[in-house]
This record gives structure tokens, sequence and C-alpha cells, in this order.
């Protein structure tokens, strides 16, 4: 039995299919159609996942769409796909119920408690068991902890639904001196978890995620004019206090979970568990054993939800737990064959070398060691906005200095921005206060020994947003990861996305190395072609990344 999952008109659409339980293939439009977190009918990344499933759409037995079906448009854009499709296979989810399906069905648990907490509003605490999930506890929806904190990435000069991010790297740069003053004046958090907002502190009677106007009254400062403008201290505090009520209320509500349902493992999804600090401390806090979060909790990650929702629930599908999870580390993008890679290189008039598998491990351990930026695309390309070794830039986590060159002049972004580190199973725990495997850098947690001998990969808390590698899914990226430390005596590499402010990751050879040519990467590895920039006739695009939109 094959569904396809649908999430689209909102924001980050993306298409998943799922044969007889597995997932075959997920993947977001804006990879193919290069524009950011865009929000239309997902025809590309469809079509791809169709390709990949080597069925047509007449031969899918569900569609399931991550949300009330638009009247009409949805119908007609499945039809131009496959004038067959039959629209009585057609059927719509609630979308804060994917979201919880999306945090549940592929985790690697029986059962467990169900957290979801999204980007509309809607927070829940569930349990799931076996292939069922009930809602055990709905809050009321104007007690919205992600227009909370939207509200002040506003009020910080961030941009609402995009911008989020940043707010929780500037944190820990910051006092959260202002936390007393946010729970008096526009939150009440209560003992069960529970909580609720000051709606009449936001303008336009409650309909805007806005807090300008009541921000700037209780701060006694304006709002920050625009991202031009340096956060400063005063910048910094607030949004540390804000990230400090926000995991108050993470971890009350995990609490809850545990108490209500007795269950010794949790799953996380919603827009919310995109927040890697709250998510950190509900694992060391909230009194679960294991805590699992899917590596696209966000709205791309509905359309995953839609699609075993479909299989599970409407089609009486049986649930099948796989070690780890069911999610193949989040590899369900397209892939790209060595000598297609090569090929469509070619075409871009880039120079490369194609070198043999044990060779081209070995120089680029070689060159990161001497501590150039690599950009790496491998395999399947992920699912999801994190990179987590198919499409990543690297580089040497050792150096004091990577942070700054690799913020100013290869992502071209803020200088504040923290990086990740990658590191192999079997290492993780002697470098990283982590319980378990992170595998979608989902957990902020503790760098041992303070971090003094990873710079590039510790935040000024002392934290770092781990992905742990398993070498059988990646084994290219496995292999590296060997590499250098026989190198170097060290086993963890910066690992970022392949972009630059404001693109999304790359997916095809001819976008890596685009970005290649357009940023401050020095080496570029793409299947088995190892390119260097100084060997490049293509002349270097400068302009390359001021043709994105600033996120």
């Amino acid at each position: 039995m094959r569904v396809l999952g649908i999430s689209a008109y909102v924001r980050d659409s993306a298409a998943v299919l799922v044969e007889d339980g597995r997932v075959v293939a997920a993947a977001q439009e804006e990879r193919f159609s290069r524009r950011k977190f865009d929000p239309g009918f997902p025809l590309a990344a469809l079509r791809y996942c169709l390709a990949t499933g080597g069925c047509a759409l007449a031969s899918v037995d569900r569609v399931v769409f991550a949300d009330r079906p638009p009247p009409g448009a949805l119908d007609h854009a499945l039809r131009a796909v496959d004038p067959n499709f039959h629209s009585d296979r057609l059927a719509g989810l609630d979308r804060h119920f994917a979201h919880a399906a999306a945090g549940f069905f592929p985790s690697p648990f029986e059962t467990a408690a169900v957290l979801t907490v999204d980007g509309g509003g809607a927070t829940s605490i569930g349990f799931g068991d076996g292939a069922s999930i009930a809602a055990l506890r709905i809050f009321d929806p104007a007690a919205s902890l992600a227009r909370l904190y939207s509200a002040f990435a506003d009020y910080l000069g961030f941009r609402i639904h995009s911008g989020e991010y940043k707010m929780m790297g500037l944190a820990p740069y910051g006092d959260p001196c202002y936390r007393a003053a946010i729970r008096d004046r526009l939150v009440e958090i209560a003992a069960d978890g529970g909580f609720r907002l000051a709606a009449a502190a936001f303008d336009d009677d409650g309909r805007a995620p806005t807090l300008r106007a009541t921000l700037a009254a209780m701060f006694g400062q304006p709002p920050r004019a625009s991202e031009a403008e340096p956060p400063s201290g005063f910048h910094a505090d607030v949004a540390a206090s804000i990230q400090a009520v926000a995991e108050e209320i993470v971890v009350g509500l995990a609490r809850s979970a545990r108490r209500e349902t007795g269950a010794r493992s949790l799953c996380l999804s919603g827009e919310v568990a995109l927040n890697c600090a709250a998510n950190g401390r509900v694992m060391g806090e909230a009194g679960f054993d294991a805590v699992w979060v899917p590596p696209a909790p966000g709205d791309a990650g509905a359309a995953l939800g839609a699609a075993l929702a479909g299989f599970h629930l409407d089609l009486c599908g049986p649930r099948r737990l796989r070690p780890g999870d069911s999610l193949n580390g989040g590899a369900l993008g397209p892939e790209f064959a060595d000598d297609d890679v090569a090929r469509r290189l070619a075409a871009c008039g880039a120079r490369f070398a194609v070198l043999p598998e044990a060779e081209l491990i070995a120089q680029t351990a070689e060159a990161l060691a001497a501590g150039r930026c690599v950009g790496w695309m491998q395999g399947r390309m992920e699912f999801g906005p994190r990179a987590l070794g198919s499409r990543s830039i690297l580089c040497d986590p050792r150096l004091p200095e990577a942070r700054l060159r690799l913020n100013r002049d290869v992502k071209l972004r803020e200088r504040f921005r923290p990086f990740a580190p990658s590191v192999l199973d079997e290492d993780a725990a002697a470098r990283f206060a982590l319980a378990g495997a992170a595998p979608y850098m989902s957990f902020a947690v503790p760098v041992r020994g303070g971090g003094p001998s990873l710079p590039a990969v510790t935040h000024v808390d002392g934290s770092a947003r781990v992905q742990t590698v398993d070498a059988g899914i990646r084994p290219r990226y496995g292999a590296l990861l060997r590499q250098f430390k026989r190198l170097t005596g060290c086993g963890v590499l910066v690992n970022t996305s392949f972009n630059v402010r404001g693109e999304p990751i790359v997916r095809s050879p001819e976008d890596a190395f685009r970005c290649f040519m357009g940023s401050g990467i020095e080496v570029l590895v793409a299947g088995n072609c190892y390119l260097d920039k100084a060997g490049q006739t293509v002349a270097a695009d400068p302009g390359y990344g001021a043709r994105f939109a600033r996120d």
C-alpha cells in the first residue's frame, strides 16, 4: 500500500511517499525551486517521490493533505500531475495531529508520550501505542508559545517564521535578567505544565504576532531597527530571558507528559521542537529515559505525519519498529550517482579529479586538517532544515578562527551564529554530555571539559548542538570522520548546511558548484569528484549571496 503525504500553502511545503509503512522518499519543495521555505504546491518534490517509488500518482492508494484541502485547488493540482488520479483517494488531516504523527510513528518506541507544540499555536500531550495515537490533553490555542517566542524575535529585529532560531543562538551571549518581568507581565505558568498568555498585551487585538509596543514600553527601548544594526548586550539579555521562559514552559509540559502518561520515552514535534536548547533540558530534566525528535518537526514534517497517519490509521497498516528509527538518518531525498555528478560538473565548466574512494577520503581529511573549508555532497539529500552529512560544509573544529571565517566568508551571515559538531556514535560520549544518539542535531548539550579543544563548535555557554553519525547510514561521512581522527586525534568536524544565508540547502551538483564558486568554500567534494577552488577556470561569483532574500 502506498500513501503520499503533502504539506503546502503554509510554509516549507513538502511531499513524502510511504510504501507498506516504509518511508521511501521525502523532500521539501524549496530544494527544487531554490526559494527558501517555498509554500507553494510541492510539484517537483511530489514528482521526485513518485519517481523514487517507481509509481504513478494514480497507483497511490491514498493522498493525505496535512490540513483541510483547499476546495478544488489540491484536486486540480494532483490531476495536473496525473489525469488518472481519482479524487476519492484524497483526504485531509488536522495539521497539529500530522505533527504528532510525524513525532511518534517513525520513532524507535513501541509506546511513548507525544508532546506537540506547533508554530500555529496548538499544544497537546498525547500517548502513542503501536499504530495509534490518542490525544490526552489539548491546550487552549490562544496560549501559543510559538507566538510569544516569535513576538520577541520580531522585537529583536529578526523575521517572524524565519529568524527565531537566530534568537536562540543569540541568547547564550546574554543574561536572563528580564525573565521575571516576562513572567509577571506576559505569561502565567501553572504547576501542571499549562500556561496562559496575556492576550491583551498583543497589538492589533491579538491578531498579529507582535508585541512591539508592549515590549518597548516594558524594556524602555525601541525595537531593534533591523538586522543591519548589530545586536547589543541589551538585545542578548532579552533573547536570553525569553529563551529561559520558553525552556521553562517546554520542560514543564514534558514533565506533565511524563506524569500523565507514565511513559518512559518521549517524542517531541512541532516547530518548537527545533529549539535544541529546550530539547537538551527536556532530555536531562523531564524524567524520561529517552527523547526523540524527528529531523523535520516543523511544517515540512507535517507531510511525513500525514503519510504515516494515512497508512496506519486510514489503511490500518501495521507499524514495524526499526533500529534507531525508520527514517534512515533523514537521508530520504534525491541522490546522484558518481558518474552523473561528474557529467553534471563538467557541463558547468568545473575542473576536478575523479578519485578512488580511499584517496578521496584521504585528500579530504588532509584538506580539513590543513584548515581548509570543504563543501561535501554525498548520497541522499537530508529531509528537514539541518544538514546531516549529505549536503554539508565542513571544517576543523579545533580552529579558534573557524567560526568567524565560516560566518563571514562562507555562510555570509551574522557573526554571533554558532556551528554544530558531527561525531561518530562511538566517540560521542567522550566529547559531549549526551545520553544516547542524536542523529538530527536536536539537542544542545554541554561539551565535556568546557570545550577549549573544540572552539569552533562550542557556544559561549559551553554547549553544542551535536549530531551523532551512524557510519552504516552515511558510510563516506563516517569514513571521513575516522580518517580525520587518524590524522589529528580529533573525531569531530564542524558541520553546517551547504548554502549561504537565505539560500535553500543545495540539492544537485549544479547547486553545489554554484555555491562553491560564490562563497569562501575552498574545496568541493561531490560524489567521487574532488575540486580545488584554485584550479577552477570558471570565474568566481562574488555577488552570489546577494541573490537570495535575507532570512
